[in-house]
């Protein structure tokens, strides 16, 4: 058995790992206690069954995801028309949860120094953009792997100290349940998991991590062992913070925004509180500000035919275009873009399910995969998944526009 290594899952897992995260689970812990951590559990073995789809594809294809979608789909109007919807609404959905990213990141900084929310949006801009003009898989890695770490560390001292009894903690995890009012809190710790872009990312970045095509058998089961660390660890330091934002049960969740969290556990933490979550809120702000650019230009780079050379000119111009973008509304809008992330929130709902079904379709194709196609255990796993995730994204787009209750 080779030796485990760290790979584009721990790409994965810093992109769904972000601010809306933290602020969902901390919601989910406040307005609820333990009682949705089987939800945390479902995200995570959704989000490994389809990322591990997804890497295949990258290896035994030798493709990113969108190519292989250039090559599966025969009819050029359909093709156009998928493609141009996934990159579009993957660049401007991206663009929109960048803001999200660089205002977390801020406020975790601001959590610690006071210092104005504009110039630490800047700040941190700047240095997603350092880390991505490096232009190499390796360098971004590296940096996403220690700041993932720090992370879950934080978050996971912070749920220890706070936790309730194992028997409540394991009826949670074990028994699902939607209490009242708590649907759309279950529909955003599934959503703010299992997201479309990672798909992309996770294909691509395979290539970057294993070119050697000679050895794809080793490399596909370095990969599946890569990612399901990789998502555990995400989905242990997602259930940490709902956990920890426990104790404030029966305060509402409308009182789990990050610095009243810190502040409601200063009695349990002392001072160390708002340096707690002010790191863990950075490091998560920062690791998505990083991925959310680079699988933004990955997918539209490979829907347009362009490749996914991390140091051309357009794929720089694809993440920079996100990155910018999300740097000029956290600065000029401040802490209320809701308008533009409500409209990425319904895209990704429109997106997701089409790209679930594509991902299906591609990694049973013998042509893409050869001996390395989907399974039939894989095949109902990822019905399954599929089935459960696209009806979630249709009650959340129904909610987007004041069609559900």
């Amino acid at each position: 058995m080779s030796r485990f290594r760290v790979g584009p899952g721990f790409l994965v897992a810093a992109a769904f790992i972000g601010p809306g995260t933290i602020v969902t689970a901390s919601r989910a812990g406040a307005g609820y206690g333990t009682a949705l951590l089987w939800a945390v559990l479902f995200s995570v073995v959704a989000t490994v069954t389809l990322q591990n789809m997804a890497a295949r594809v990258g290896l035994a294809g030798r493709r990113g995801f969108a190519e292989a979608i250039r090559d599966s789909v025969a009819h050029p109007l359909l093709r156009s028309g998928v493609l141009g919807l996934i990159a579009v609404t993957i660049l401007v959905g991206n663009a929109a949860f960048q803001t999200g990213n660089l205002l977390g990141a801020s406020l975790g900084v601001s959590l610690l120094t006071g210092l104005p929310q504009g110039l630490l949006v800047a700040i941190v801009g700047g240095v997603a953009g350092a880390v991505l003009m490096a232009g190499t898989y390796k360098t971004i890695q590296n940096a996403l792997v220690g700041l993932v770490a720090l992370m879950s560390v934080v978050f996971c001292v912070v749920a220890v100290l706070s936790a309730p009894g194992l028997g409540q903690l394991l009826s949670g995890l074990l028994v699902p349940r939607v209490p009242p009012g708590a649907l759309l809190t279950v529909l955003a710790l599934i959503g703010t998991t299992v997201i479309p872009y990672n798909l992309f990312l996770h294909a691509s970045a395979t290539l970057e991590r294993w070119p050697d095509a000679a050895r794809n058998d080793e490399n596909i089961r370095e990969s599946r062992r890569d990612t399901l660390f990789s998502v555990a660890l995400g989905g242990l330091t997602t259930a940490a913070v709902v956990i920890a934002a426990s104790p404030l049960l029966g305060e509402g969740a409308d009182a789990a925004d990050a610095a009243t969290v810190a502040a409601r556990l200063e009695p349990l933490l002392g001072r160390a509180a708002p340096v707690f979550f002010g790191v863990g809120l950075f490091s998560a702000g920062l690791t998505s500000a990083i991925t959310a650019p680079l699988a933004a230009a990955y997918a539209a780079g490979g829907a347009m035919g362009w490749g996914g050379d991390l140091r051309s000119r357009r794929f720089r111009a694809l993440w920079g275009f996100v990155l910018l973008t999300g740097m000029f509304c956290g600065i000029f809008l401040g802490a209320s873009p809701y308008q533009i992330i409500l409209l990425a929130q319904a895209g990704n709902a429109v997106v997701l399910p089409i790209t679930l079904v594509l991902l299906l379709i591609v990694a049973n194709r013998g042509a893409v995969m050869g001996e390395h196609r989907n399974s039939r255990l894989a095949n109902v796993l990822g019905a399954l998944v599929v089935l459960v995730i696209s009806g979630l994204s249709l009650v959340q787009l129904a909610r987007v526009f004041g069609l559900g209750g």
